[in-house]
């Protein structure tokens, strides 16, 4: 391809690929993350459940609960009391996610509030958020509990974000409200439990000497356990109505545990579709958010993983642009896809030791520049290859046609000579000079033309090829570029059929009487085969004694009264391929002009052709 196409495209990949990586490392949501949260399910698929986190336990308003209960929402007495049993059973810290806001009667509310004081609790609340330019979530509104619970508990924000599949994939640990940043709901029992709350860093947070990553604006990237029910969950029915004068049967679960409480009751609170369950009760999610922090194993997603993926989609981009200018197609289409699958291979590799990078982003980055970049070179090899068909046609012109497709498709062809077996014929036409004196320039050359294409259409049809035209003469070759048994009898078999067919047009075209004599003559053996010229300006050509010989023995047709000179070597080459015995009319031995040994040869008169080219 032209550079200047290079460098163009070169230049708009590199701007493709560095605008998006730009917008994915600022955190602006495009639909390239729609294709992401495919890969990260299936990558989540093939990584699998994992262990459940020993120290969270959820309490969950279950159908159970109902039936035995009541409905829903259960009266804040019964959950004062189900708050009492969870403390007694040796809960280290509970977490409510049950929106407790608006007030119900006041003794109930003390009651759940005294119930609550017991054990370090933190209550869910829920906001609107404003469509700020923060990638800190910014409250717009927010629904808090009652003052009477309020008071006893801490209050955190229980919003969780879900992607275009409203699978919940991160949860805010931040929260910007009228008061300055709040800790989340999660990020609040997880300090209850550890029993100092966590500091913030710049990229995460840190729980005495350990780091949890979190992604921008402090988000949480959700690690799933495995489908609803793999983190241990125990029904509030079998804490509100145990069996008579046994023990609580929940307080070995809850002693010393993280304690989630919420509802998961079929038609009651929120459900949410995750990459291992189609339904799963929201207080699972919660539970789920809660126990990477508390455990350290979130999925780790931060600013650090999002500059590898924009460093790896440039990269890509520029390998597969490069391997499509430098390659051909198919094995720079190969590299390329290479490229993509181990990239996919990395971060599966990776997921499974809990990093998230994004498998899509390469994809989206390289895809574009790459996919046009092969347009491009296959339009531009396209109209590369009509040139090329182009100025083969026209060198064949020059050239013959088989050394012309020979030179195109190895441009180096004969910059080294070579030495090979060759039969050379040459053919001219004897009174030549005073017919064209007689005929004037222009009718001259109408004249030549029409020999030379029987010369061309003779040779063609014996499989030979014309090496140069010379006015009234022209040089032939059998074995040229590249030898063959059949050589030697196809060089014969064309000596004959060039002196009838040139006689009888000459005869038809009323020359016969200017053109006395149709001369041919005949040889083989070594030639070498090489470039003659200078290095701007080459021609092929054959040379050697083999090819000095067949142009003398015109001399020899002329002398002896014949029309076609065929050498012994010749005949004896011929009767090889045959198998059958070859007698001329005339054998004769003779000299060669400016060669000191002589020759025999085979002689034949215009009148003995036809017999001999059943040969």
């Amino acid at each position: 391809m032209p550079v200047a196409i290079v460098v163009l495209a070169l230049g708009i990949g590199m701007f493709w690929a560095g605008s998006l990586a730009g917008a994915h490392l600022s955190g602006t949501a495009s639909v390239i993350d729609r294709f992401e949260t495919v890969l990260l399910d299936l990558r989540i698929s093939l990584t699998g459940p994992r262990p459940p986190p020993g120290d969270v336990v959820i309490v969950a308003i279950d159908d159970e609960t109902l039936d035995a209960v009541g409905p829903y929402p259960l009266p804040r007495d019964r959950l004062a009391e189900l708050v009492t049993r969870i403390a007694q059973a040796g809960a280290r810290a509970l977490a409510v996610d049950i929106l407790l806001f608006g007030s119900s009667r006041a003794e109930d509310d003390r009651s759940l509030g005294r119930a609550i004081g017991t054990l370090p609790t933190v209550i869910a609340g829920a906001a609107q958020m404003q469509e700020a330019a923060s990638i800190v979530p910014v409250v717009r509104t927010m629904l808090s509990p009652a003052p009477a619970i309020a008071d006893v508990a801490a209050v955190g924000l229980a919003n969780i974000v879900t992607d275009t599949g409203g699978t919940p994939r991160h949860i805010p640990m931040l929260f910007l409200a009228e008061g300055g940043l709040q800790p989340s709901f999660g990020l609040h029992a997880a300090g209850m439990f550890q029993g100092e709350p966590a500091t913030i860093t710049g990229s995460g947070l840190r729980f005495g000497t350990r780091t949890i990553p979190l992604d921008l604006g402090w988000h949480l990237a959700l690690n799933y356990y495995g489908p609803s029910g793999t983190i241990a969950t125990v029904s509030a029915g079998d804490l509100l109505l145990p069996d008579a004068g046994a023990e609580v049967p929940a307080a070995a679960v809850l002693d010393g545990r993280m304690v989630v409480l919420g509802v998961s009751a079929t038609a009651v609170g929120d459900r949410f579709s995750t990459p291992f369950d189609p339904v799963m009760p929201g207080v699972e999610v919660q539970a789920t958010g809660i126990a990477n922090l508390m455990d350290g194993t979130p999925l780790v997603r931060d600013t650090q993983t999002r500059i590898l993926d924009g460093v790896a989609a440039f990269i890509i981009t520029l390998l597969g642009m490069l391997a499509v200018i430098a390659l051909p197609l198919a094995p720079a289409s190969v590299f390329y896809l290479l490229l993509l699958t181990g990239w996919l291979a990395v971060c599966t590799v990776l997921f499974s030791n809990g990093t998230w990078l994004n498998g899509a982003l390469p994809f989206a980055a390289s895809l574009p520049p790459v996919i046009g970049l092969i347009i491009t070179r296959q339009i531009a090899d396209r109209i590369q290859s009509r040139r090329d068909h182009r100025a083969q046609e026209a060198l064949s012109r020059f050239q013959s046609p088989r050394l012309a497709r020979r030179i195109a498709e190895d441009p180096s062809f004969l910059e080294i000579p070579q030495e090979q077996t060759a039969a050379i014929l040459f053919v001219d036409l004897s009174g030549y000079t005073r017919l064209s004196e007689s005929l004037g320039a222009s009718k001259t050359r109408d004249f030549l033309k029409e020999f030379h294409t029987i010369v061309v259409n003779v040779v063609s049809a014996h499989e030979g090829l014309v090496l140069d035209f010379m006015g009234d003469g022209a040089m032939l070759g059998f074995g040229v570029p590249e030898a063959d048994r059949q050589d030697p009898l196809r060089a014969l078999r064309c000596a004959f059929q060039l002196e009838r067919d040139i006689s009888a047009w000459l005869l038809n075209s009323g020359r016969a009487a200017d053109i006395s004599q149709v001369r041919v003559g005949a040889h083989i053996g070594q030639v070498v085969l090489s470039r003659l010229g200078h290095d701007s300006q080459q021609q092929i050509a054959a040379t050697g004694d083999c090819v000095n010989v067949a142009s003398r023995l015109l001399e020899v047709s002329r002398n002896h009264f014949a029309s076609v000179v065929v050498s012994a070597d010749l005949i004896t080459a011929t009767e090889t391929v045959t198998g059958t015995q070859m007698t001329p009319p005339r054998l004769e031995t003779v000299g060669i002009r400016g060669r000191r040994q002589e020759l025999q040869v085979g002689l034949w008169t215009a009148g003995e052709t036809e017999a001999a080219a059943r040969v």
